[in-house]
């Protein structure tokens, strides 16, 4: 017997977020109501965040380093990966530079494990002129 195919809902909603956040590549819930209300004006807050944490949960959308602030923030791209994220304006960009910087952390701190993503600070370029973002 075949087990039943269960189908998920995918309101117009979650179809905006997910095309708004390949668009913007991370951002927050307020983000994405601030983008998305030029579409939709009577868009909730609370909508959006229904609609992320359910995508979120899907896999369809990641969990991306919080900002500053501790806002969550989503990510377009699902496959894992690490972020260096700007002390200064919070600026948050994909990078891999996981397999480069493990084995040099794990032989520094006596042979420890380390698994997961790595978010990397600093100052992005912008900043470093003086051109905050």
């Amino acid at each position: 017997m075949n087990a039943p195919t269960i189908v998920q809902r995918q309101t117009k909603y979650c179809q905006a977020i997910e095309q708004r956040l390949r668009n913007m590549g991370h951002a927050t819930n307020a983000q994405l109501l601030a983008n998305l209300r030029v579409t939709f004006p009577g868009l909730s807050a609370t909508t959006v965040h229904r609609a992320t944490t359910r995508l979120a949960a899907r896999g369809t959308i990641a969990m991306a380093p919080s900002t500053h602030d501790g806002s969550m923030s989503y990510d377009a791209n699902i496959i894992p990966h690490d972020h260096f994220q700007c002390s200064s304006c919070g600026l948050l960009r994909d990078t891999d530079v996981k397999d480069k910087v493990i084995p040099i952390l794990e032989a520094s701190i006596d042979g420890c494990r380390i698994s997961g993503q790595l978010t990397i600070s600093g100052t992005c370029n912008l900043c470093m002129k003086g051109k905050k973002i």
